[in-house]
């Protein structure tokens, strides 16, 4: 067997991967949770976690690999209720790579930095001959101190409500614009969220779980919540906010806007009793946030249409759109 762009998907093969493979050899009592982020203990409880950044193209319509690097990891942390704070970097740049690019990159991570208030305190850079890798590739790793404890993908039950908290589909469908030189004024939706988290905490909502809908989107997400919660979930699909252009693009290449990446937006289950709360909360911050379905009895994921069908979504399979992030 060997390795298909498709293990680097997020959907199910990336699962397999990680269940089959890593799992086995690497099996501890924090890493089979398969949270966002590892929350450890510290000084208080501290949340952990790294990522590699390998998007093509590096620059595109509302950020860069840079911004995205920076948003990625920041956002993975915030996930688990955690402020950022500290992040190491590690470089892995091609021969030949432009100076100026490079630069334009690194001051697109220290603009993100500013805007959460963290640090890059530790670095590395590698420099590879020519045609070892495809210009720059970024891994970042960070640290934060949690705020609120006990936000898990394990926590669902039924009749907790499922939140977006935007419009869904922006980083994908951009992305997939630029490879296929399509002109669009499409966005990418990259940014660091924990202002919005934080808006929750600060509220007092009854917060269940989070998770950023990166690879495999908003599908995946409710998979994984799915599965991890052992329940089903009910989506009403005329809540889900969608803009008109990431329908456009989807119809054009075929690809569902619930499967396709994005880079700053996420779902939270909160307590029925909070979930208006929390919806207010989320449209100060953008105006398409939106309650979208609720936790159920069963063990699957059922998208209920206008008319009353229902249908089930699935891990995404396939390659999707690889090197989106």
């Amino acid at each position: 067997m060997k390795i298909t762009l498709s293990y680097g998907g997020g959907g199910e093969e990336t699962n397999k991967l990680i269940n089959e493979l890593f799992y086995k050899y690497f099996e501890n009592d924090i890493l089979v949770r398969a949270e966002d982020a590892a929350v450890v203990e510290g000084n208080g409880k501290i949340a952990f976690t790294t990522d590699s950044f390998t998007v093509s193209p590096l620059f595109f319509n509302g950020g860069d690999i840079g911004k995205l690097s920076i948003a990625g990891t920041c956002n993975d942390i915030a996930m688990m209720g955690a402020k950022p704070e500290y992040l190491t970097c590690g470089f892995m740049i091609e021969e030949g790579f432009e100076f100026n690019e490079l630069e334009k990159i690194v001051k697109s991570m220290a603009d993100e930095l500013k805007k959460v208030g963290a640090k890059i305190v530790a670095g590395d850079t590698k420099v590879v001959p020519s045609g070892s890798l495809d210009k720059i590739f970024i891994n970042t790793s960070g640290i934060g101190k949690v705020i609120k404890e006990g936000i898990s993908a394990h926590n669902l039950k039924p009749g907790d409500k499922i939140i977006v908290s935007r419009d869904i589909g922006r980083h994908g469908a951009v992305v997939m614009a630029h490879r296929y030189g399509v002109e669009t004024d499409l966005k990418s939706d990259c940014k660091v969220l924990w202002d919005e988290v934080k808006a929750l905490i600060d509220e007092g909502i009854d917060i269940k779980a989070m998770r950023d809908a990166t690879r495999g989107g908003v599908s995946a997400v409710l998979n994984e919540w799915s599965k991890a919660s052992g329940v089903g979930i009910l989506i009403e699909e005329e809540k889900i906010p969608i803009s008109d252009e990431v329908s456009g693009l989807c119809e054009i290449f075929g690809f569902e806007p619930m499967d396709l990446a994005n880079e700053g937006t996420f779902l939270v289950a909160v307590s029925p009793n909070d979930a208006k709360k929390a919806e207010e909360v989320l449209k100060q911050f953008n105006n398409k946030a939106s309650i979208i379905g609720e936790v159920a009895e069963g063990e699957r994921v059922i998208l209920v249409s206008p008319w009353g069908t229902k249908r089930v979504i699935e891990f995404p399979k396939g390659e999707l759109l690889p090197r989106i992030c």
